[in-house]
């Protein structure tokens, strides 16, 4: 029977995890590990492997080796991001590297909708004076989705979900992005450069993918661009914010709150329970403290649909490199 071993698994996955191997008559074992050289020997005698992890596989490219002489042909992330994974040292291996690059566009692009309604009707700063029994208005006049212009920086799928959605809303949709799909255009109007989007948008949506390319995309510079009055909204990956500049644009009253899904740093605070102690880190403790700060732990992928396509996706694909087929998803 072929056998497949999947890292990191939670136990909202379990449920999926079973329901497909038993479809498919494959054993699938699980652990609540992450993927790294000192954890690798787990792989032996397996057919398949999947991971899901935030914090990078390591610096020994020879892991990947491991696997080609433990007899395994690939190694599938069950997410989109695969910085993690070191893809040429990967592919130097003979392995092939697959992951889940649309488990479910709507997923994130509602998280990031749901975010700015709560942004731009203040209901954070509403939640707050509630808490503490105070009923008053005054002062948190919101504004209507309508009356705004949206930017998306990145209209791919989820982007591209994203702009949508906001256009349903009624509100003026902007994007920059170095590919145009002319099916968006009905939607959304495309600007020349990030700068142009930024000074125009009342709200600023990110939706890139971790590269060199949009590591620090929004440093200080690019946040003194955005209107004192504007909203940014970051559900793709922490590195694309530099999160010291936010902080300071905070500070200093040059934005208007900030709704944030990831942040740098986020593999030592997320899905990981702190109560009771110190953070380890000092600029998301900040953040926590602005009242004008929405922070979540990386949850907009965090639905039913989602979940079910990011397992059935990563084991399908593994399935068929198994037995010698290709899949759309390598890299």
């Amino acid at each position: 029977m072929t056998k497949i071993l999947m890292y990191s698994v939670r136990d909202d996955e379990e449920a999926a995890i079973k329901a497909w191997a038993t479809k498919h008559d494959v054993q699938v074992d699980t652990n609540a590990l992450e993927f790294h050289p000192e954890t690798a020997n787990l792989a032996k005698g397996y057919d398949g492997l999947v991971i899901q992890q935030r914090s990078a596989i390591g610096d020994d490219p020879n892991v990947y080796q491991q696997l080609a002489d433990y007899g395994l042909k690939q190694l599938t992330s069950r997410t989109a991001g695969v910085d993690t994974i070191d893809i040429p040292a990967a592919k130097a291996a003979g392995l092939t590297v697959t992951n889940v690059p649309a488990y479910s566009p709507n997923s994130v692009a509602e998280m990031a909708v749901t975010q700015t309604m709560r942004l731009i009707r203040n209901l954070e700063l509403f939640d707050q004076r509630i808490a503490n029994q105070d009923f008053r208005w005054a002062g948190l006049q919101a504004r209507e989705i309508r009356s705004l212009t949206v930017g998306v920086i990145g209209a791919g799928r989820i982007g591209g979900t994203v702009a949508k959605l906001f256009h349903g809303l009624g509100a003026k949709v902007i994007a920059y992005d170095v590919v145009r799909r002319p099916e968006l255009e009905s939607v959304l109007t495309y600007v020349a450069s990030k700068e142009e989007l930024l000074k125009q948008a009342d709200v600023v949506t990110l939706h890139v993918d971790l590269n060199d390319t949009s590591k620090a995309l929004i440093d200080a510079e690019a946040l003194s661009l955005m209107k004192p009055d504007a909203f940014i909204i970051n559900a793709s990956r922490g590195p694309v914010i530099v999160t010291e500049a936010l902080v300071a644009a905070l500070k200093a009253g040059k934005l208007a709150g900030a709704a944030l899904d990831t942040v740098e740093g986020e593999e030592t605070l997320f899905n990981q329970n702190h109560q009771g102690e110190p953070l380890p880190d000092a600029l998301v403790s900040q953040l926590l403290q602005m009242p004008n700060v929405i922070l979540t732990p990386h949850v907009g992928f965090y639905t039913n649909l989602a979940v079910q396509n990011m397992v059935d996706i990563s084991l399908d694909d593994v399935l068929t490199i198994i037995n010698g087929g290709q899949t759309e998803h390598a890299f």
